[in-house]
């Protein structure tokens, strides 16, 4: 979910098809049906490769047990979710949070936020803007643009 900026839903019900592996995508269809490439690391593919054969399940990258029952679902991941950041003792912090920081460091790196919005499937603007607070690693870069900026002026 982090990697990729999935949502929960999307990430759960994601199916072997949508991956292509070589190309190195993922096909996710996220709100009202839309449509959006993903760009897949080599290691999370094969992360993703692992987890899918422990439970063989032909349908789901992320299933239950069951050979050909359904995909894990949403209230599994989130109690795990929680019960690891309980045993970690991180509070306010859910999955969706790992939406947030895929967005934040994006833009931490430089990359501009209409790409960010592609990537997270945001029909406007506005709902990727909410991003674009000043971390510490921004506020940094903007300090170095501003010094090389004033440079000579003095």
């Amino acid at each position: 979910m982090y990697v990729c900026g999935l949502r929960i839903g999307e990430a759960v019900s994601l199916r072997p098809r949508q991956i292509d592996a070589q190309h190195g995508t993922i096909r996710i269809i996220g709100k009202r049906n839309k449509e959006r490439l993903i760009p897949l690391p080599a290691a999370l593919l094969a992360a993703m490769r692992q987890a899918w054969k422990t439970h063989g399940n032909r349908q789901w990258v992320f299933a239950t047990r069951w050979e050909q029952g359904p995909h894990v679902s949403p209230r599994t991941v989130r109690s795990a979710f929680d019960d690891a950041c309980a045993r970690e003792k991180v509070v306010a912090f859910t999955p969706h949070s790992l939406r947030h920081g895929f967005a934040t460091r994006l833009l931490e790196q430089g990359v501009e936020l209409r790409v960010v919005q592609l990537l997270l499937g945001h029909a406007s603007i506005r709902s990727t803007e909410i991003y674009t607070h000043l971390t510490e690693p921004i506020r940094q870069q903007l300090r170095a643009k501003l010094d090389a900026l004033a440079d000579g002026l003095a």
